[in-house]
């Protein structure tokens, strides 16, 4: 299946301009633009899989690389990630189902309980970032300005967490206008501290389905501290149904 490029070069270098009044109140903010993303993002009547590289940037320990291989099936809220690279990695992966997410060990042959909170591999993205987008059930927009990022022409919108299973209680995001699309999410703790500025400044097409390929999470709290996946070899071919299984991930490391 052939895709497309949309491609939004701005990334660190885009200004925000801020123009238009405030929506203040949950009666007047728009949480159809959270059912658009959503929407707009999730393959709900097949798979995903691809490969992501990822590089981490760390002020302490330098450059590292790893190569991992992605599969997502959103319909059953379900993703699971494997290590290809580097060779110590080999065969360690997460199996997300829902709320639950189990990291196995090849060398123990075990599986263990993590929380979608952890980091993952120790790198500024989290591992709630790779499951499918569910914006319109976890919040509530509580304010909505317009303006630009960069060239584009955004909805900023101001998020307040339903729950508490979400990774960030509150966020503000910077949505294409059209189609709704993140570009910038800002990350705060609880107590309104802005821990993560993650980007998306490139996005596959294949049919009404976008697919970030190319995601950067900046760490908020130690300057320096950068985590880039680049994403490639994306496919919405069905998978067999027992991919998303303990069985698989412990038949593939054989």
């Amino acid at each position: 299946m052939r895709f497309s490029k949309l491609g939004m070069s701005f990334f660190m270098a885009a200004s925000v301009l801020v123009s238009g009044l405030s929506v203040s109140g949950l009666a007047q903010a728009d949480n159809q633009i959270l059912m658009n993303i959503d929407k707009n993002t999730n393959q709900m009547d097949a798979d995903i899989s691809m490969i992501a590289t990822m590089i981490k940037e760390d002020v302490e320990e330098g450059t590292d690389k790893r190569v991992v291989r992605m599969f997502r099936r959103d319909g059953e809220d379900k993703f699971l990630m494997l290590f290809q690279e580097p060779s110590y990695k080999t065969g360690q992966g997460y199996l997300g189902i829902e709320d639950t997410l189990w990291f196995y060990d090849p060398e123990s042959r075990k599986f263990s309980i993590r929380s979608m909170k952890d980091r993952f591999d120790n790198s500024n993205a989290r591992n709630s970032d790779f499951r499918r987008s569910a914006l319109y059930e976890d919040y509530d927009v509580v304010s909505q300005t317009e303006g630009k990022l960069g060239k584009f022409p955004v909805y900023i919108l101001e998020l307040q967490a339903k729950h508490d299973e979400v990774t960030y209680p509150k966020q503000i995001l910077h949505v294409l206008k059209s189609p709704n699309l993140i570009l910038k999410a800002e990350n705060y703790s609880v107590s309104n501290e802005l821990l993560r500025t993650a980007y998306w400044p490139s996005y596959t097409k294949s049919g009404d389905l976008y697919i970030a390929s190319k995601r950067i999470f900046v760490d908020e709290v130690i300057k320096g501290n950068k985590t880039t996946f680049s994403f490639d070899k994306i496919s919405t071919t069905k998978l067999a149904e027992s991919t998303f299984t303990k069985a698989y991930v412990e038949r593939v490391n054989r």
